[in-house]
Order: C-alpha cells, then structure tokens, then sequence
C-alpha cells in the first residue's frame, strides 16, 4: 500500500510535464524527420547531408558511446569548456534547423520580400535566415550567461530533433539492432558501472556541471556584471525540470533537485517512430496526415509506438520512485516501442516489408497524388 501512495508522486507537475515532454519530443522528431526525407527526396541537389546508417555503424554506436562515458568520467574537468563551446556551436546550428520551416510558413503566409543576402558553402543566405541565425546565437548566449533549464531544455530539445532527423535508420532490422545494443548499454552502464569503476558512471556524468567559458573570459577581462553570469552549466544533453515546478516538494528531498531524461532516452525511441511514420506515409492511400487514426490497412503503426513510448516512460519514472535509484529508461521504452510493432506486423504479416524495408520516403504513387 505504501508503494502505491509513492506513485502518487507521478501526478505532481514536474513528472507530468517531464513525461508531456519527452512523448511530444520524441513524435515531434521523428514527424521532423519524415518531413526532411521528403523534403530531400524532391530536392536531391540540396547539399544538407544525411546519414543513413547500417548494421556495422549500429553496432558500433554503443561502443563509441562507452569510450566517450568513460573519457567525460575520468576527463570531464579538463575538457567540460572545449565541450560546452562545442555544444554551443551544435545548438546554434540545431536551433536554426528547427526554425527554418516555421520561418518560411510565416514568410508564404504574409508573402514577406526576403532577398539573398549572401552565399554560404554553396547556398543561398537569405536576409530574414540571417536575422534568424542572430536570433539562434543570442538564445545560445543567454543560455550560457544564465544557464536557465529552460533554455537548457530549449537547446537539448531543438539538438534531438536535428539528430533524428539527420541519421537516419533505413528498416526495423537495423533500428532493432541498434535499440537492443543500447538497451544492453543502458543496463550496464546505470547498473553494473560501479563495480568495475566504483562510481555509476552514467549518473555521473548526466549529473555533472561543466565550466562556463563566457565566466571564465569575463573574469579574466575583468569584466562587469560577473556575478549575472553562471560559473557552471547544464549541457543540454538531457532535459530537466524543478522538482518544485510549481510549488510541490517532494518530502525529504531537496527543493533545488530536478528531475532528468537523457536526450538519448527520446532520440533513439523516436529514430524508430520515425521509420515506422515513413512506412505508414508510403503505405498510405493519401498523403500522410498524423490527424487520422486508420489507413487503408489499419490503424498506423505509430498510433501503436508512440502510446508504447509514454508507457515505457511511465514505467521507467515509477521503477525510479519505488527504487529510490536511477533506472536505465532503455529498460523499459526497448520493449515497450519495439514490441509492439513487431508483434503486429507480425500479426499483419508485414513483419518482413518492415524488417527489410530500404525504400524511399516518397512513392511514386503518393509523388503523383502530391503534385
């Protein structure tokens, strides 16, 4: 009975915006990236890369993401600022590619007059894209000056849907691949780290601050205004929110503490909602619309993966809540997103077009529907 009072705690606003978040985020990114692939499938000479990836680099993702666990473990002091300089570049970039379709929807909309300004690695810079990338700096510099969640959220948020959108997975078998690799990944490093370590290697890393170069250049200038500015930052490696959000403290603990959800534990669930969204768009009669709930063959496998994310979340914050220790989110989202959508294309005996499915985003049927 009193492990049921505890799960109460999941109804507090900073569990519920947290597990808001995280399911909007991961359909988000994976909806942004249908949305790339299509965009780049009809324009084949724009020069924005994208990198699908195949069973050797999926495997090989867990094992570059354990050498660099292991070098911010042992050298995170040492290279935290050269780490946040380069995150602040990575979210500037990220940021503006996230805007850019909203920018542009604005810009048709009110038929604004943007001329090009300038050329930039072989691409048109228009004038309302350059008041945009100022707009993207100077969030990434309050982030830096006052190291708000907020922000911090803002950038790890806007870095995730870049990323999904940028590697891509070509099927379920090598999205398979790369989900069960980290769901071993996950288990070792939250679980079994402090034995061969002595530390949770990755607790300590998502929990750890990094020196904020802008203090760092300030005080050595001499600079005024240098208590405004935060000495240690959040990288946005993970979103976070106040355990106090609105005004609810968790008894016994700390009023500052947050609650954390790795970018990882929304980026990799949502590179399969994004393959599973491209097969129903090209396995639909139409082209895709997220607003109905059948196609010609059923129900759409995202309306199956995504409830299966929320639920794997919520899983995995009340194992935390009646552990009263950190737990693996892969543990519970792997089965939960994965699961689902074998077992029905399973059902639907299209286990194999999904498993083997290398196709482009956009048919050909649905190329001449759109036109």
């Amino acid at each position: 009975m009193e492990s049921i009072w505890k799960l109460l705690y999941l109804l507090e606003p900073a569990p519920i915006t947290l597990i808001i978040t995280a399911v909007a985020v991961t359909f988000g990114s994976a909806f942004r990236a249908l949305n790339y692939g299509k965009e780049m499938e009809r324009n084949r000479d724009l020069s924005e890369a994208s990198i699908t990836l195949d069973g050797f680099q999926a495997l090989m993702i867990p094992v570059m993401s354990s050498f660099s666990l292991l070098l911010m473990f042992y050298l995170f002091s040492s290279v935290s600022q050269l780490l946040t300089a380069f995150t602040a570049i990575a979210s500037v970039s990220s940021l503006f590619f996230c805007l850019s379709p909203y920018v542009a929807y604005v810009k048709s909309q009110f038929g604004l007059a943007d001329p090009f300004v300038s050329r930039c690695c072989s691409k048109s810079f228009t004038r309302i894209q350059g008041l945009l990338l100022l707009a993207c700096f100077g969030i990434v510099v309050a982030w830096l000056v006052s190291g708000h969640w907020i922000l911090n959220n803002l950038l790890g948020i806007s870095i995730c849907i870049a990323f999904v959108s940028h590697v891509r997975l070509p099927n379920i078998k090598i999205c398979a691949t790369l989900l069960l690799c980290l769901f071993v990944y996950d288990i070792f490093w939250v679980f079994f780290s402090e034995r061969f370590f002595g530390a949770n290697v990755m607790v300590s890393v998502a929990t750890q601050q990094a020196s904020n170069p802008v203090h760092t250049v300030a005080n050595s200038l001499s600079l005024p205004g240098l208590q405004l500015i935060t000495k240690k930052l959040e990288l946005p490696v993970k979103i976070v929110f106040p355990r106090n959000l609105l005004g609810g403290v968790v008894p016994g603990e700390n009023a500052t503490d947050f609650m954390m959800l790795g970018l990882g534990d929304m980026a990799i669930p949502a590179m399969l909602l994004a393959v599973v969204l491209c097969f129903d768009h090209r396995n639909s009669s139409s082209t895709v619309n997220l607003f109905e709930l059948h196609s010609s063959k059923g129900h759409k496998y995202i309306w199956f993966a995504l409830p299966g994310y929320a639920i794997g979340l919520v899983t995995a914050l009340a194992a935390g809540v009646l552990t009263h220790s950190p737990q693996p989110a892969l543990l519970y989202l792997v089965p939960s997103t994965l699961g689902p959508v074998v077992f029905i294309s399973w059902l639907r005996k299209e286990l194999m077009e999904l498993w083997e499915d290398s196709n482009p985003i956009v048919n050909d049927k649905a190329r001449q529907i759109e036109v």
